[in-house]
């Protein structure tokens, strides 16, 4: 989508990069850890979408940040139960990183756009 806010499209590729890789996990964190990164992923995009749309943006983009944050800590876990390699892991910590760029700059701009 072209007419997408550029942190929108880049935690829909977040999550088009993330997803299958979590349906690959082995059956003992697939369903715990694997699920639970999943659904902080969806509630991320989720909010993001919902603030885009309100005037009242900045309280939902600071919860975004801690969601953001949960994430972050999920995804060490991935790489500390040795998940995740370290190639994957620099990966995807930089996804994330540009998204908590793009949501660091709109959340400065107290939400306006």
């Amino acid at each position: 989508m072209t007419n997408e806010l550029p942190i929108i499209q880049k935690t829909h590729d977040l999550i088009v990069w993330y997803v299958p890789w979590l349906n690959k996990l082995p059956r003992d964190f697939k369903f715990t850890l694997g699920d639970r990164v999943q659904a902080t992923l969806f509630c991320i995009l989720e909010d993001l979408i919902i603030a885009r749309w309100r005037r009242d943006k900045l309280a939902i983009l600071e919860g975004v940040n801690a969601r953001l944050e949960i994430l972050r800590h999920q995804t060490r876990l991935c790489r500390e139960f040795k998940l995740m390699d370290a190639k994957r892991y620099e990966f995807v910590s930089r996804l994330i990183n540009e998204v908590g760029v793009g949501l660091g700059g709109w959340i400065k701009n107290r939400g306006l756009q």
